[in-house]
């Protein structure tokens, strides 16, 4: 128990590294890998390869967004600007662990009507987070908690506004990933479909637009989390 105790946030702070290397690095291989996804001088199946690949880097994105919020909370808490511990720590781990599990589910079902309901309800959970989150940070940041913001304490409510922001658009990039496999899916049944592919062309270019806003967030949110200036 000792060990634990003496290392537990600099552990902590470690998974949240390897968590935040991931979301950052995977973000920027799907979109890398999304311009040959669109690109229709390329054969179906070599596409269809490219978009496989597009899939399995983003699960390690999304597993690095859902375990950020519990370790960041667990280390709020030893910093004490978050005043929640021991039965709500286990709890919320409790639950972050079953949303991964579901996310990994999606994923492995990810071709099948299975697998786009489940992704659905991965997004439903993030409709009850992600405005929780940001009403707490905001409230925080008035002064009426939960979280502290006192002298030098205003960055956590801060980082956890702006994450909750990065959810909202991580959201659309998952609409955006769903609606490749329902339109993969259909090209495979018709052929060439003039309307489909533009379709698609549409949606990677909202998408890209998105991945440039969410790379200054991340970035931001890490700013927040390593320098602690407010």
């Amino acid at each position: 128990m000792e060990f634990i105790s003496m290392y537990e946030l600099p552990i902590l702070r470690w998974f949240h590294i390897v968590a935040m290397v991931y979301w950052l690095g995977g973000e920027w291989g799907v979109f890398q890998t999304s311009f040959h996804v669109v690109n229709r001088k390329l054969p179906m199946p070599e596409r269809k390869r490219h978009m496989e690949t597009a899939y399995r880097i983003d699960i390690l994105a999304r597993t690095g967004i859902i375990m950020l919020f519990p370790l960041g909370m667990h280390m709020g808490y030893l910093w004490g600007v978050q005043p929640y511990g021991g039965a709500w720590l286990t709890g919320m781990w409790v639950f972050f662990f079953g949303w991964l599990a579901l996310c990994w589910a999606a994923f492995i079902y990810r071709e099948t009507d299975r697998g786009l309901v489940l992704t659905k309800l991965d997004e439903a959970i993030r409709y009850f987070v992600i405005p929780a989150l940001a009403i707490a940070s905001i409230a925080s940041l008035l002064g009426y908690g939960p979280f502290s913001a006192g002298d030098g304490q205003k960055w956590f409510a801060i980082k956890m506004l702006i994450f909750s922001g990065l959810l909202v658009i991580g959201l659309l990039l998952r609409f955006i990933m769903r609606e490749w496999t329902v339109m993969f899916r259909k090209l495979a049944v018709d052929g060439d479909n003039p309307e489909v592919e533009n379709r698609l062309e549409e949606s990677i270019r909202f998408g890209r637009r998105l991945a440039y806003i969410y790379w200054i967030g991340i970035l931001t949110t890490a700013f927040f989390g390593a320098v602690k200036p407010f």
